[in-house]
């Protein structure tokens, strides 16, 4: 008997290289056909793959091109267990998860979307498993992060705002972010908290190791951030769709000028009325992607 597909999707659980249960949601294509490339979603920092649900289910449920997509929860998020030695929620630990992933799963080649680090774990990907990578999006995230944008991140990660409800979940998101995002209406609050938050004991709680919030008070913010240009390069014969937030403060407009003089084919998405990082179900966004993952058939 086949796994019970609840809400479009069905929770599977694999093992990481450590030894660690990790989750992702896999949400099967509405016609199964084994040559189309499968979709794979990763998250940013302490996102998890409910980040992906809407669009997850425009892809699957494509009438032209219906297709499996893979949503990951990395290490430390979501469903997936908590690591007892914090100092492996580094990229190279996390991007080989994603390798485990998609071994456990079967899959060979994929278009590949990853929001903030999960770019970063793309372009890891790119420099030491290119052959996987079949089409990249990226989801406000280059090679270069700007310092005010991670710093931002930083602070409020870092601040002790809990919560007794999901109003004040909401009002919190909307105090963080509520200037970046001006194109958000109350409903995608709403949801943005449900994806963020998971209810405990009655209250909502972020859903993720906080240690992963303390690592980014380690970062010398006085020393020039290192640059992943050269993994980048990786990427120069790889169809490429690069989505930027209009008002994103990580993702630059010059590195975004850099990105398509070094990739000329790269296609790009302004998100209207969003920051860092834009809602991929809003607008024309969704529409937008799947006309590009179409291109694979």
């Amino acid at each position: 008997m086949g796994d019970a597909i609840t809400n479009g999707f069905t929770e599977k659980f694999y093992g990481s290289t450590g030894g660690l249960r990790l989750h992702a949601r896999i949400y099967p294509p509405t016609v199964e056909d084994t040559k189309r490339l499968p979709v794979v979603c990763l998250p940013g920092l302490t996102r998890n793959a409910r980040d992906f649900h809407e669009l997850a289910l425009v892809l699957s449920r494509d009438r032209a091109f219906p297709r499996r997509v893979i949503a990951l929860d990395y290490r430390g998020r979501g469903l997936s267990d908590r690591d007892e030695n914090k100092a492996n929620y580094n990229l190279a630990v996390e991007c080989g998860d994603v390798i485990a992933a998609c071994t456990a799963f079967g899959i060979d080649r994929a278009i590949f979307i990853g929001t903030s680090r999960g770019g970063l774990i793309l372009h890891l990907l790119a420099a030491t498993k290119p052959d996987l990578l079949g089409g990249v999006i990226f989801n406000d995230i280059g090679p270069v992060i700007e310092q005010a944008g991670l710093m931002a991140i930083r602070d409020y990660l870092n601040r002790d705002c809990k919560t007794l409800s999901w109003s004040e979940a909401v009002d919190i998101l909307k105090e963080n972010h509520g200037a970046a995002f001006p194109a958000l209406s109350l409903a995608d609050w709403q949801d943005m908290a449900h994806a963020i938050y998971r209810e405990q004991n009655g209250v909502p709680v972020a859903d993720y190791d906080p240690a992963i919030a303390e690592q980014l008070k380690t970062i010398d913010f006085g020393n020039p951030l290192p640059d992943l240009w050269p993994q980048f390069e990786n990427l120069d014969a790889i169809p490429l769709l690069l989505i930027r937030g209009e008002n994103s403060n990580l993702l630059s407009r010059r590195t975004v000028d850099e990105m398509a003089k070094r990739h000329p084919d790269m296609l790009q998405i302004t998100a209207g009325g969003q920051g860092h990082a834009p809602l991929l179900h809003l607008g024309d966004i969704p529409e937008r992607i799947r006309m590009f993952v179409a291109k694979f058939g």
